[in-house]
Order: structure tokens, then C-alpha cells, then sequence
């Protein structure tokens, strides 16, 4: 029995058909609604996506089917970098970053057995923790000269050819590919003007991280082959040595390799030879204890957390005091969470001295007249003829916080009542459980 044109169009691979299945498009979508996000250049957000799937999947699934659907070109946007500059990102529609994520789950287990063990980024089981685990490792072996690469704008920058080429190196698999290469393809609306997307991948799109792994796969069997001590995060690599003579040569050669055999560009202002002291990787600084080479949040880091609690804490914003808490907390923990493998009891200590101190401000200008002030601190236990000549202290804020009354009565304890979460308390905690 012949079959028709129409039916041998619509006849996918067994990989696209696992891609567009009801389970993997399902997970695909709790991922993408769980992960939320801007709305693409169709102004679908993720609160809308649900009626929009409903009224346009059947039709999207026919159209890959068919192999006759065109993903939605990106929404650029530029994000400032602390140190300056934009990073451009780009935003899919809602409906292509559930397709992208369906390709990522599917195609990921199979890249994995390809990717090397020193690869960190995006990828199961590992995180920017393991790779500052493994690259002590290195330092506390003796190879205390690093080759820190930098990869000039890799996402803006990656060869699709040779991508795609890697790319069917491990699937094998041409209706996939042709998906994949439509992504690349797709192209990115830069205010309001539609550009051709020839170079790169977009950073932003679901998709990238699984590629960029797949390009740099190829720079880690380099190495590996160099008998190399190195760590990959992404686009950020460093290499470990054991003298400044190995790392100018190993600078050189693997700068070299990198734009020739790669088709990428190394950005020779930025790569440099470090001592780990010096070394900025991941948000880490290193220092170097009798035990040997330890790991903190690099002083940046630092100085980028405390803007954040500043920014939370600014008394001219009128906002309750719980949910002024809660966005505190949430900002507290997921910044000790990402560094709680470092050595920072001090810092914390510092800083929560600090938080206390912003918040009792915050509490005595919401206070405002003397008779609420008065009632306050009664609450709060404070005795009478204590409180009332309190009080009457006024509008002298910074004064009146730092005085010991004050951070008697608004204490540590009393603040944890309110649902506050000590910098100090939940890092011990989180370090206990990483060192332990």
C-alpha cells in the first residue's frame, strides 16, 4: 500500500516523536510555567499561556510535523552587568520555550555520556558549588597558577555550522536538527526592527545552555587530551598549573586552539594568568589557610548583597513590614544558599548587625508620633519611664537605632518573631550540613 505525500511529510523520527509526546510536552510546560518569565515578542505571558496553548498546540504539533513550523524570532533585552556594560538576552514566546524545553529533556541524556566530567554547567547533579569543590582540589594539589579564558560574547558569537555539525554528531537525527537549526534561525526583534540571527545562540532561550555545552564539549576533549586540570562553567573556564612558565605556554596554545579549531574568539584583554588569591570565579574569592586553600564570597559578591539589603531597606519605601520580611528572606537565603560552602562567619556577622540596625529605623519611622513610639516600645517590654523618655527622642533615626534601648527592645529574638531569618543562624546552618 503506497502512502501519500502528506503522510510521509507528517511522519516524524522516533526522537521528534519522544520530543512532541503528552509526558515530555506536559513536563516541558509545568517547567516553563514554574520557571515564569517575560512574555515574548506576542505579549503571551505565562498566566495567558494556558488559554493560548489550548487554542493553538493541535495546529503548532501539525506544523512541526510537517516540518512547517517557524519559531517566533526572540525579544531583545539588555541586562546591565555589575561591572559595567549589557549582557543582551533573548526572550522566546512562551509556546517556543515550552518547545525548547521538551528538545533540552529529551536530547540531554543522551549528550551526557559525551560531556566531561570536568563540565559543571547545566547539567544534572552538578552546579557552580561542585565546580568550586573540584577547582580547591586542584589548588590544594600545588597547582596554584591559573589560566583564567575569556570567551568573547560566546552566545553572540558561536558558528552554527560547526554547532549543528556537533549537534548530529550525537543525535543523529535530521527532522531534530532541522528544529533546532529553525531556533538558531529564528531571529531577534530589536526595538521593533527584526534582525537575522546568522551567528551565535541566543542567551535567554532554553535551549542555549544544552548547546553551549555541546560547543565546549569540544574545547574540554582538548584539554583532557592536554592532560589539563581545568573546571567549565558554561562559557567560563580556568586551568590549573603548577608554575608561570606552564601557564604562559598553556595560555598560548590554548588560546590558539580555541580560534582555530573552534571558531570562537578569546578575548586576549581579559585572559590572564592569576594566583588564586586573586582569582574571581563564580562569585568565589580563595584564600589560603594553615589547612590549606579555601574558598569566600568574592568582595564584589559581597558588595552586591549588601546593595540588595540597602535597596530592601530604604526607610522612603512604603511598604508593610512582613512583606518588606519576606522579600528580605527570600533574598538572604538564596544568596547563602549559593555561597554557603565559603568561610564567612564574620561577614555575616557584620552584615546582620547592619540589617538590624536599617530595620529598627524603618520600625521607628513607621512609629512616627511619640504616643504610637511609646506604645511600641511598652509592647515590646521596655519600662515605662524608660519608653516615655524614649519616646520623645524624635526624628533622629540613625541615633535613636544604634542606642541600646532600642536594640534591646527590637532585638535579634524580637525580629525572628516577626519572621526575620538571621544571616548569621541560617549560614552556620547551611555550612554544617556542606562540611560536614
Amino acid at each position: 500500500m503506497q502512502t501519500t505525500k502528506k503522510e510521509r511529510n507528517t511522519h516524524m523520527s522516533e526522537l521528534l516523536d519522544k520530543i512532541l509526546s503528552r509526558n515530555n510536552m506536559l513536563e516541558a510546560y509545568k517547567q516553563v510555567k514554574s520557571n515564569k518569565g517575560s512574555a515574548g515578542i506576542n505579549g503571551v505571558t505565562i498566566e495567558q499561556m494556558d488559554d493560548y496553548l489550548h487554542q493553538n498546540w493541535r495546529e503548532t504539533k501539525q506544523l512541526i510535523k510537517e516540518r512547517s513550523y517557524k519559531p517566533q524570532p526572540v525579544l531583545r533585552v539588555e541586562i546591565p552587568k555589575p561591572n559595567g556594560g549589557v549582557r543582551n538576552l533573548g526572550i522566546p514566546t512562551a509556546m517556543d520555550r515550552m518547545i525548547q524545553q521538551a528538545i533540552v529533556q529529551v536530547l540531554s541524556p543522551l549528550c551526557e555520556k559525551h560531556f566531561s566530567e570536568y563540565s559543571y554547567g547545566f547539567r544534572p547533579n552538578r552546579s557552580c558549588e561542585t565546580a568550586i569543590v573540584q577547582l580547591l582540589e586542584y589548588l590544594n594539589d600545588g597547582y596554584e597558577w591559573i589560566v583564567d579564558i575569556d570567551l568573547e560574547k560566546f552566545f553572540d558569537t558561536v558558528p552554527q555550522d560547526r554547532l549543528m555539525s556537533l549537534v548530529h554528531n550525537i543525535i543523529q537525527d535530521g527532522d531534530t536538527e532541522s528544529l533546532i537549526r529553525k531556533y538558531l534561525h529564528s531571529g531577534v526583534v530589536i526595538n521593533g526592527q527584526r534582525h537575522k540571527t546568522l551567528v551565535g545562540t541566543p542567551q535567554g532561550g532554553n535551549l542555549s545552555p544544552l548547546l553551549s555545552n555541546i560547543m565546549l564539549n569540544e574545547l574540554d576533549k582538548g584539554l583532557e587530551k592536554r592532560g589539563l586540570r581545568f573546571v567549565r562553567y558554561a562559557d567560563d573556564c580556568v586551568i590549573t598549573v603548577g608554575s608561570e612558565a606552564a601557564a604562559k605556554r598553556v595560555m598560548h596554545s590554548v588560546s590558539s586552539y580555541i580560534e582555530k579549531r573552534l571558531g570562537l574568539k578569546v578575548n586576549m584583554t581579559k585572559t590572564k594568568i592569576v594566583r588564586p588569591n586573586k582569582l574571581k570565579y563564580l562569585g568565589f574569592g580563595f584564600w589560603k589557610s594553615p589547612k590549606g586553600w579555601k574558598c569566600r564570597p568574592h568582595q564584589d559578591s559581597v558588595q552586591s548583597f549588601k546593595r540588595k539589603l540597602k535597596q530592601l531597606t530604604m526607610r522612603k519605601w512604603s511598604i508593610d513590614l512582613i512583606t518588606r520580611i519576606e522579600r528580605l528572606n527570600w533574598v538572604i537565603r538564596g544568596w547563602i544558599n549559593y555561597f554557603s560552602l565559603g568561610n564567612m562567619k564574620s561577614i555575616m556577622t557584620q552584615i546582620d548587625e547592619r540589617l538590624r540596625t536599617r530595620i529598627r529605623v524603618i520600625i521607628w519611622k513607621q512609629w512616627k508620633k511619640k504616643a504610637k513610639r511609646l506604645w511600641g516600645l511598652l509592647k515590646l517590654g521596655v519600662a515605662r519611664w524608660i519608653a516615655d523618655k524614649v519616646s520623645g527622642w524624635g526624628d533622629h533615626y540613625q541615633l535613636v537605632a544604634q542606642k541600646s534601648v532600642l536594640k534591646r527592645a527590637i532585638s535579634k529574638p524580637a525580629l525572628a518573631k516577626r519572621g526575620l531569618v538571621s544571616c548569621l543562624d541560617y549560614y552556620l546552618e547551611r555550612h554544617a550540613l556542606k562540611v560536614s
